[in-house]
């Protein structure tokens, strides 16, 4: 019986593989937007010019915050027939339970998105996560990055969703940028576009919509717009020559969206307290006109406090209509914000042919994801298929192809297996993979773990224990849901991090955030420098693989973090 079921098993997953294969047979999206589509036609007749406007906006949905949320959603989709939903934090069984019974109550399906720029795991729980996007600027082998993209896809189509917001394409050049940071590739602009254009082409390939954002380029700024409006003080040149490098390059390789940035942008457009979001010089002068973006053009979340500060009461949402965005995503106000676009459009602020083309672009999207042909999602093996083996190999082999030798040769990486070692995990209260795993190949090794703020006392009584060994392997690990260019550390365990690093025959493993090596001084007399990017078990995995000499390393540092590792460095053992 049980051969039985791992055999049906293993056919689905491979006819999904197959299915994946099959997509890349179909047009572009782009493509489809300049033909006609009887579908499409149809339904827009069907729609009263109040349903028209509602199909441009997209509702925040949740799994996670009980009955009565998941009913005033229903409520919003019943009531104003909106054109889609982005799914936030649950679980994968309760969101397609949901999701069949919000689209069972929609006139035209709806479209369902998604933030999964490391997939679904970063929604979601009991699912898979792939690596963050600055642990894949780190990859050599592009091609890895695009079947990233069609495992991801396949996540999201099994998930009956559509459209992934992501990549993520900003050129992260501020290592102190509080909201994209790890989210970036690197502060490389080819490095960005072309690994961004993987990985879109690797979701568009397998039939899933895809969102390069923020454009035009939300890497260098020192304020999150979810708290507050950044300003980019930049001239246009730089602009055009760095920030939208990679959002040019996605266009040209066929991207289907592109998502606006909350960001005043003087240079641009010297509306003062403008976001980007709101302004037709940059959103239709610029995207549109001349760059000659024809997909789907995606607000950032309109009840972020950059837009709601300066434009509350549905204002934005109509200036952002009025701009030219296609898609409203995350309105405060949905109903009010229908009524007052729908008053806008009567006055004759923006042309018939203009709105209309912005609907049909919406339902062509649709169309295009075969909502056409809806079908109910199906829970049956569901988290086994979403965590299926293929993907997690898949991960791995990322992991494997990220891990960065900053300093050091085999000699000082592959310490001696039979000699006195000391694993130490720094920043954790629980023994680490890295150290366990390790273990098993240094038989006469003791584990010591220092938690974040371990008193000085114990920390000097810790170093002087250290002494009586012959080799330290050192674990820095940041256990942080949004790891920071900043360790959370107290001073006493930095300085202890500097000192422990002095000890003839160390291996540091650096498994965070790569900027954070700039606030650890000292750390760089370590014998080896090993950057993991950040805490998981993976790359725990890939490094014990280094370590034994298991793993020929490849990657190179997608950042620059001092003089001592610029971009770029990386050593091959």
């Amino acid at each position: 019986m049980l051969l039985i079921k791992n055999l049906k098993y293993i056919i689905v997953v491979f006819l999904n593989v197959i299915a994946i294969n099959a997509f890349a047979q179909k047009e572009d999206f782009i493509q489809v937007l300049g033909q006609q589509n009887h579908w499409v036609d149809s339904v827009f007749k069907k729609l009263n010019r109040r349903q028209k406007i509602a199909q441009l906006f997209f509702v925040r949905a949740h799994t996670n915050k009980g009955q009565r949320y998941e009913d005033s959603v229903a409520d919003v989709i019943h009531h104003q027939q909106i054109g889609g939903l982005v799914f936030f934090q649950g679980g994968p069984v309760r969101q397609a339970n949901l999701e069949n019974r919000y689209q069972k109550i929609a006139n035209v399906p709806l479209l369902i998105a998604m933030d999964g720029e490391w997939g679904i795991g970063m929604r979601l729980d009991s699912s898979i996560s792939y690596p963050y996007q600055m642990t894949l600027g780190a990859i050599q082998d592009n091609n890895l990055i695009y079947k990233m993209g069609q495992q991801v896809a396949y996540d999201f189509k099994r998930l009956g969703m559509q459209m992934n917001f992501g990549p993520d394409m900003d050129v992260n050049n501020n290592p102190n940028n509080p909201v994209i940071n790890y989210r970036s590739f690197g502060d490389n602009k080819y490095n960005v576009a072309e690994k961004g254009i993987a990985y879109m082409k690797g979701m568009q390939d397998a039939e899933i919509l895809t969102t390069a954002k923020h454009f035009p380029g939300h890497g260098d700024t020192n304020v999150d717009s979810h708290l507050s409006l950044p300003l980019l003080p930049f001239t246009r040149q730089r602009l055009d020559s760095l920030e939208e490098y990679p959002f040019r390059q996605a266009i040209k390789a066929g991207i289907s969206g592109v998502m606006i940035a909350h960001m005043n942008i003087p240079a641009l457009d010297s509306t003062k307290n403008l976001p980007s979001t709101l302004s037709r010089k940059i959103i239709t002068g610029i995207l549109k006109d001349s760059l000659g973006f024809k997909g789907l053009i995606v607000s950032d979340a309109m009840e972020m406090k950059a837009v709601t500060k300066y434009f509350p009461n549905s204002e934005a949402e109509v200036k952002a209509f009025l701009a030219g965005n296609d898609i409203i995503e995350l309105s405060d106000n949905s109903e009010k914000s229908i009524l007052k676009i729908r008053k806008a459009i009567r006055k004759g602020q923006i042309s018939k042919a203009e709105f209309e083309a912005r609907v049909k672009k919406v339902l062509v999207a649709k169309y295009w994801a075969g909502l056409a042909h809806y079908r109910p999602i199906s829970t049956v093996n569901l988290e086994q298929d979403l965590n299926r083996p293929s993907a997690t190999e898949l991960v791995q082999q990322l992991s494997d192809a990220a891990v960065t030798v900053l300093k050091g040769d085999a000699a000082s990486v592959q310490l001696n297996p039979l000699l006195k070692t000391a694993i130490v995990s720094i920043g954790v209260e629980d023994p680490t993979v890295f150290q366990k795993e390790l273990a098993k190949w240094y038989p006469n090794s003791k584990l010591f773990l220092i938690s974040k703020n371990t008193p000085v006392g114990r920390l000097n009584e810790l170093l002087i224990a250290l002494k009586q060994y012959n080799q330290v392997f050192i674990g820095v690990h940041d256990t942080r849901l949004r790891p920071q260019s900043k360790l959370d550390y107290s001073e006493g365990v930095k300085l202890f991090i500097a000192d422990l690093a002095a000890h003839q025959n160390t291996v540091t493993c650096v498994f965070a955030n790569p900027y954070t090596i700039a606030g650890l001084p000292g750390i760089e007399k370590s014998g080896a420098i090993i950057a993991c990017y950040q805490m998981s078990d993976y790359l725990q995995r890939s490094v014990i693989k280094v370590i034994t000499g298991q793993l020929k390393t490849t990657g190179k540092l997608p950042v620059s973090i001092n003089a001592f590792f610029p971009n770029g460095t990386g050593i091959e053992l």
